[in-house]
């Protein structure tokens, strides 16, 4: 009666066991081992309780926290102001600083979508474990229970040799599930730990560039500064001409009509337009000159001359060679429909907030200034007919009549999106910057113009 007692009741707890791996298997969760089931089952429910506030704060709400401190603010003034510049100097420092803000920003960008993605994981991981603590429970139950009633030892009474026999039968059957199980579960585990460790990997590594950004845009800021205070002799005796342009923008139906009117109404566009045409005409003679007494291969444009008053090359020329206006995802592609069916004229780019935008390439800006509701619209005329178009900016630093220099910082975005620029892209909560590039009044693709990818497509071309 004793032996029956003893297996009877190791049989019933035994049986349990195997229920219970049973239903695991059907549900596909996870047991835990004899030797790591009380330790992990501790840990296991701290990990879970543990909450996720600092993994789910926004990289804007990380930016916003970041700010140089008063001292290093003065520090950039000083070195700024009390440097003799002149226009080269000063180009050159705007394109350094705005190009080492440029691939922080690509950083940032790069890492906020890498957070993301481990964040996803994070939370798919502690999901599948949060799952998994009732039937640890049982499991861990079932256990302590034939902790407390062993089976009988061979050797103090030979005649529970059977039932002895019998549990080693049942146990071995059950333990390799429990040992396979078992590897699972530490293998997700360890993914848990690298995880978190990479997440605060991952969010050092952006501190560190978010406080290297803020300091670059400083000085940008003071250097815009610095060159508009130059330029502001300039700016008065352009005053009457602003007026009339902005009048101009106000009548204006369409944005051929605007560039039409800009470039036979305004003598500053003009000026433009025949500085561009001058600059064609002496870039085409220099050509020739060059392939005419060399035979070899047309030396790569100069952009280092940070002097120049004109184009570094003609703007065909130029395909692969121009920066991209900002980084940030391209939301709607040249000649993709709009979920209003409408064909798109240029490219759409979702940027971070007051994000900086830089020329795509050098030009005479005929147009700075507010049109119908893209906001902040700039115009720039890149010689031989072409023309690029920039919208839903907050505000620009160029100048009715200024040459800018490619990848040379021309405006700044704001908080919030523009109707008239992203009201096709659903779901978009950031700045929508729109650039289109023209030719003799015709929308043409940007693509083969572009020197990088540092703009995303936001879903297929295909």
């Amino acid at each position: 009666m004793i032996r029956r007692k003893y297996w009877g009741s190791d049989l019933s707890v035994i049986n349990q066991l195997k229920g219970i791996l049973k239903k695991t298997a059907r549900k596909r969760r996870i047991l835990v081992p004899i030797f790591l089931a009380l330790s992990i089952s501790t840990t296991l429910c701290q990990t879970l309780e543990t909450t996720q506030q600092e993994n789910t704060e926004r990289l804007d709400e990380i930016r916003q926290q970041i700010s140089l401190s008063e001292q290093r603010k003065a520090e950039l003034a000083v070195e700024i102001s009390s440097t003799e510049r002149d226009r080269a100097d000063l180009n050159r420092e705007l394109i350094d600083a705005s190009s080492k803000s440029r691939k922080l920003e690509v950083r940032i960008e790069r890492t906020g979508f890498r957070m993301q993605k481990l964040e996803e994981q994070n939370a798919n991981l502690r999901l599948s474990l949060r799952e998994r603590r009732g039937l640890l429970s049982e499991v861990l139950a079932a256990l302590q229970r034939m902790g407390r009633k062993p089976p009988p030892a061979l050797l103090v009474r030979p005649e529970d040799a059977l039932a002895s026999v019998r549990s080693a039968i049942l146990l071995g059957a059950v333990v390799p599930e429990i040992r396979g199980e078992t590897n699972i579960l530490i293998t997700e585990l360890k993914e848990l730990r690298r995880i978190t460790n990479e997440i605060d990997s991952q969010r050092k590594s952006l501190h560190a560039d978010l406080n290297h950004q803020a300091e670059e845009e400083e000085r940008l800021t003071l250097l815009l500064a610095e060159k508009q205070k130059r330029t502001k002799s300039a700016r008065t005796n352009l005053a009457k001409e602003s007026a009339k342009v902005a009048q101009l923008a106000a009548n204006a139906t369409s944005l051929n009509r605007l560039i039409e009117q800009l470039e036979t109404e305004i003598s500053s566009a003009r000026k433009a337009a025949e500085l561009a045409r001058q600059a064609e005409e002496k870039l085409h003679q220099e050509e020739q000159k060059r392939i005419a007494s060399a035979r070899q291969d047309i030396e790569k444009p100069d952009f280092s001359d940070t002097n120049r008053i004109k184009p570094a090359m003609k703007f065909v020329s130029a395909k692969g060679l121009l920066p991209k206006p900002v980084s940030g995802v391209e939301t709607i592609p040249f000649g993709k429909t709009d979920s209003f069916g409408i064909v798109s004229n240029g490219i759409s780019i979702a940027t971070r907030i007051n994000a900086r935008i830089v020329s795509p390439a050098d030009g005479w800006v005929i147009y700075s200034g507010p049109f119908r509701s893209y906001g902040q619209l700039l115009i720039l005329n890149a010689g031989s007919g072409y023309h690029i178009v920039l919208a839903g900016m907050k505000n620009t630093y160029v100048a009715l009549g200024q040459f800018v220099l490619a990848g040379e910082p021309i405006g700044i975005m704001g908080a919030q999106r523009l109707a008239s620029v992203d009201a096709t892209i659903p779901g978009s909560t950031r700045p929508i910057l729109y650039v289109e590039f023209r030719k003799d009044k015709k929308s043409i693709d940007p693509a083969p113009w572009w020197a990088d990818i540092s703009t995303k497509r936001a879903f297929d071309d295909s």
